[in-house]
């Protein structure tokens, strides 16, 4: 490969010259060449590594496996690592206390804070007497480290949309993965410490790779992820985002202060006061609001091209969502190992071959009943997807009869 290489110091490299070097480096690492030689390579013809060069490298390889993923992953990671060049702007709006990334960096910090303090101390203990004092302790390091699951969610339902309507779509496809893997090892860390038959092995290398995949994971976030979502998104893209994360919540930790930017703040009580005219009726658009947020249930829509257009927004919610969904595909609303699903039932209607579809599952204390609706017009049209879901575990407690007022 490096006689096809010219030495950059010696003739700068095109951007078109220097991505295909760095895809050809990167298609050697994933075809299993050593890791040394291909960071030797890197580093001897490329050096550094902008945020805003990842992306593009990101989309050459998003059709892998998850043993592949898990794998590349870390392998770029070692890579870009004292690699990556600081191209964000000269101003640093994430240093302000309540930005949006000054909050994930904080969460970020309580995260090392509790793998470093806590986990990895509990599990050196561990390693030397599997005792149930021991295991109790692991246990409750990981009840804390369920928490991360928020921090998450705020990055794939907040940041990720943003990132998609810049046309930077690696994150989503391959991050989001990356970040169900650290889920399911958490859960069933749990599982494993909470049933605790003997295996300390296996406990063993799971909470070892929980450590390692969290941390490699903050290091992506700081180093990537974040300094590309600083390059692109505006200051009313900050604000949506910051306004919208409360719904989520918080890992670890909260904002250190509420963020307000002082060239302008949204008007977020700005709605226009016009009617509109129904077959049935006549409202206006805040009874129509109203009434529809009032619903004792969560409606979703999608049109025919897939993409959310409305959500109601009750007092009781049953799911997150943010406003961040809206105008956003539904297949990037969900994760990545769950797309197929969805796929196959909105072909299924478009197709005409369905009109409803019914699912019912156990969350929390709820007992959640889902219904899918093709939405078609006068001609039989398919023009979209209405989402419909309750909590139906009140219903299951319902008795014999009631006929008056009590």
């Amino acid at each position: 490969m490096s006689e096809m290489i010219n030495n950059r110091e010696q003739q700068p490299i095109q951007n078109t010259e220097r991505l295909e070097m760095l895809k050809q480096i990167f298609t050697d690492l994933h075809n299993g060449r050593n890791v040394a030689e291909v960071k030797g390579h890197f580093d001897a013809y490329i050096g550094k590594i902008t945020v805003g060069e990842i992306p593009q490298l990101s989309r050459e390889f998003v059709d892998l496996s998850a043993e592949d993923l898990k794998r590349i992953y870390n392998q770029h990671t070692e890579i870009f690592k004292e690699a990556v060049a600081d191209d964000t702007p000269k101003q640093h709006p994430e240093e302000e206390p309540g930005h949006p990334i000054h909050t994930f960096k904080l969460e970020n910090e309580e995260l090392e804070k509790l793998l470093k303090t806590k986990l990895q101390v509990h599990l050196w203990q561990f390693e030397k007497a599997d005792s149930t004092e021991n295991v109790y302790k692991l246990l409750e390091d990981i009840h804390l480290l369920l928490d991360i699951d928020k921090h998450f969610n705020r990055k794939e339902h907040l940041i990720f949309p943003f990132l998609e309507k810049y046309g930077i779509y690696g994150p989503t496809t391959n991050m989001w993965r990356i970040d169900d893997f650290i889920r399911e090892a958490i859960k069933d860390a749990k599982q494993i410490l909470t049933n605790y038959q003997g295996d300390k092995q296996a406990v063993i290398k799971m909470v070892n790779y929980i450590i390692e995949e969290v941390n490699a994971m903050i290091y992506r976030e700081e180093n990537i992820l974040f300094p590309m979502a600083l390059n692109n998104f505006t200051e009313d893209e900050w604000v949506k985002i910051a306004c919208e994360s409360d719904e989520i919540g918080f890992c670890l930790t909260e904002p250190a202060a509420e963020w307000k930017p002082e060239r302008k703040q949204l008007d977020a009580q700005a709605i226009s006061e016009g009617y509109i005219k129904l077959e049935t009726g006549i409202l206006s658009l805040k009874q129509l609001e109203l009434i529809l947020n009032h619903l004792p249930v969560d409606i979703t829509f999608i049109d025919q091209e897939d993409v959310v257009r409305y959500f109601s927004h009750g007092k009781e919610r049953i799911f997150a969502r943010t406003k961040a969904v809206i105008g956003r595909t539904v297949q990037n609303c969900h994760p990545p190992k769950s797309v197929h699903v969805v796929e196959e039932l909105l072909a299924d209607f478009k197709a005409g071959r369905k009109d409803c579809e019914d699912f019912w599952i156990k969350f929390q204390d709820k007992f959640v009943y889902i219904r899918y609706f093709a939405v078609r017009d006068e001609n039989d049209k398919y023009i979209g997807t209405l989402e419909f879901t309750q909590n139906i575990a009140p219903f299951q407690e319902i008795d014999g009869e009631k006929r008056i007022l009590s």
